[in-house]
């Protein structure tokens, strides 16, 4: 399974090649059925190609797969991809279709379209392409736009359809999702963006919070970000790090400008806009598709994962911009314990070291994404779609609720305290009272104990003791719980802080800590421990020079106490009675950050003499209280 999550950014993406790669690490049986599916596809499944002209007169590749049986009508299911719709050729099939088995087999129109500039449409590709809400004429393009000429094109041209559409997609797939309902076609009766791509500086993929997630985006780009040099070539080869260590690579890297010097030598735009665009300017704005969220007829259920290392800020955010500027769509969440797509391939039962005791994965395909389409698209299964399917990780329990977030909650703050404690009681010390840490960035704090040039989906699980230990990380945690403590909801890291620079970052993790005699995963091939495991529930970084403003940042005043407060993406946890709660505060996340000179200044200008120690101080008194702001549900 490490070996799956660790190559699965690629794998979840081009969602076309999945059922091949997983082919390698499919038991006997498991790859008896797929070649049943295999079989079955071709036996009842006929494949088409267009080309779909849309109103600029650019064409757009779609393959369809239309049922053999054409004495009844069938829903279009429809996916828009950046990541090539391949295998191309009327006789070369997929081995799935479909989000789940369970559409192949209840007969669908399935619609499999590469977007503008990709793999055999026409035109030019344009990251995640903004949206024009008042188009002005037909040269006046978008993705929804797009969208929309590809459903009026099938509707005329494909026989045997019900005239309804449903839309979903995975990752960049999902904002394409998301990009459908915007288009707002009548026919379009349902949409599920699933860990959509949405906010590319404030929480989703590449930049948190205006920090740069280095690892994942310098991995992304390496490959995807290259120029096409062929028709059908997505994405690029794989970099060669040269070593199995991403923090020895990125640290000997030196400074963030020799990625581009070095290695993309500037042959990806997309990395310079990337790191160059480092304040929260229109560049990122106009890409955001939240505020046009509104007056969506096509019922939606957005997708995501409590573990999600990419993108668990689109759904949340997603789900919340519709319940607020579309009330009377049909908008549902659904979270549950994964990483990023896991729910679309794998059982769900465990992350790393973490189990949840069920096949959460299975239970999602089956139970709830095809009942939604099925509802939506064929009028079959629950007469009401319920707001929000959640898992609670800790008790490890579905919940079915009327929305997200529960409203029986009471926000609590646990502050930091002397000697480390964590505590629902406000400090009340007069006196200047605080913990210090020195923070070197070029010996930063790895976000993982093992070796990977990857951000790996794990580390978002993962035993956080080897960071406990240094020097360099602040640790606070309660005494052993009398009972449990279900949180749900955001968090507010609320700081106060004081650095001998003029910019840091400032990581604030929220942990579970096992008890000592917590029993070990049976079986237990990797011999783990987990009595005292300090498991991640929650990680973010921030940027301190964004604290007022993201959009123009402001140096610290060397040793002059501030506050920094930021909100931390929702969770829904129950720390059990026995364990503790812990919160960490360190000032690096490497490689999964990118290095901040701890200087106020464009990091991607940094010269490796612009890098200095910074002596870093949280605040603990009456005055200056710092913690953490969470939502307790109430019992009631």
């Amino acid at each position: 399974m490490r070996k799956l999550l660790r190559i699965a950014p690629l794998l979840i993406l081009v969602l076309s090649a999945l059922p091949l790669a997983a082919q390698e690490r499919q038991t006997d049986e498991e790859r008896r059925k797929a070649e049943e599916l295999r079989d079955y596809i071709r036996a009842n499944y006929t494949k088409y190609e267009y080309l779909a002209p849309m109103r600029d007169s650019v064409r757009l590749f779609v393959a369809v797969y239309s049922p053999k049986d054409s004495s009844k009508r069938y829903p279009i299911w429809m996916f828009r991809t950046p990541y090539s719709v391949a295998p191309y050729g009327i006789d070369n099939y997929r081995w799935t279709l479909g989000p789940s088995e369970s559409f192949a087999h209840e007969g669908y129109i399935f619609a499999y379209c590469d977007v503008r500039g990709r793999g055999k449409s026409e035109g030019t590709f344009v990251h995640v392409r903004p949206y024009i809400p008042n188009k002005t004429g037909p040269n006046q393009v978008d993705e929804a736009s797009d969208t929309y000429d590809t459903i009026e094109y099938l509707l005329k041209t494909i026989p045997n359809h019900n005239g309804r559409v449903g839309v979903s997609g995975t990752s960049y797939p999902g904002f394409y999702a998301t990009m459908a309902a915007l288009s707002r076609h009548p026919a379009l009766k349902a949409v599920s963006p699933q860990a959509p791509v949405t906010e590319w500086f404030i929480g989703d993929d590449f930049r948190h919070n205006g920090t740069l997630f280095l690892a994942h985006a310098f991995g992304f780009f390496s490959s995807f970000g290259r120029p096409r040099p062929g028709e059908n070539e997505v994405p690029g080869p794989r970099f060669d790090y040269g070593t199995p260590d991403g923090y020895d690579f990125f640290l000997r890297m030196g400074p963030l400008g020799n990625a581009d010097r070095e290695f993309f030598k500037g042959q990806i735009e997309w990395w310079r806009d990337l790191v160059s665009h480092d304040t929260y300017t229109s560049f990122w704005k106009d890409r955001d598709p939240l505020p046009y969220l509104q007056d969506i007829k096509a019922a939606v259920m957005t997708v995501g994962g409590w573990f999600d290392a990419e993108d668990v800020y689109g759904p949340l955010h997603t789900y919340a911009a519709l319940a607020k500027q579309s009330p009377g769509t049909v908008n549902v969440l659904v979270e549950g314990p994964w990483s990023h797509g896991q729910w679309n391939y794998d059982p769900g039962d465990h992350l790393g070291d973490v189990r949840f005791n069920q096949k959460t994965g299975e239970f999602f395909r089956e139970y709830i994404e095809f009942r939604f389409f099925q509802h939506c698209l064929n009028d079959q299964e629950e007469e009401k779609l319920p707001g929000a399917w959640v898992f609670e990780t800790g008790r490890n329990e579905w919940h079915k609720l009327d929305g997200w977030p529960p409203k029986n909650v009471e926000k609590k703050t646990f502050y930091f305290r002397s000697a480390g404690k964590l505590s629902s009681e406000r400090p009340t010390a007069s006196r200047e009272e605080f913990d210090e840490y020195v923070s070197d960035p070029s010996k930063p704090v790895p976000h993982i104990s093992w070796t990977s040039t990857a951000m790996t989906y794990e580390y978002m699980t993962a035993d956080q003791r080897f960071a406990a230990r240094r020097t360099d990380v602040l640790v606070y945690q309660t005494d052993p719980l009398d009972g449990d403590v279900t949180v749900a909801g955001p968090l507010t890291a609320s700081l106060y802080v004081s650095t001998s620079g003029t910019d840091s970052d400032w990581v604030v993790k929220l942990i579970d800590v096992y008890p000592g005699d917590y029993p070990d995963p049976e079986p237990n091939a990797k011999e783990v421990h987990l009595g005292d495991y300090q498991q991640l529930v929650r990680g973010e970084p921030f940027r301190g020079k964004f604290r007022r403003s993201f959009e123009k940042p402001e140096p610290f005043e060397p040793g002059k106490p501030d506050k920094v407060e930021f909100q931390l993406p929702d969770v829904f946890h129950t720390f059990r009675r026995g364990h503790r709660i812990m919160v960490q505060v360190q000032s690096t996340w490497f490689p999964l950050v990118d290095r901040n000179p701890q200087k106020f200044m464009k990091i991607d200008e940094a010269q490796p003499s612009d890098f200095q120690k910074a002596t870093e101080k949280v605040y603990r008194s009456a005055k200056m209280p710092s913690g953490i702001i969470v939502n307790v549900l109430s019992e009631k």
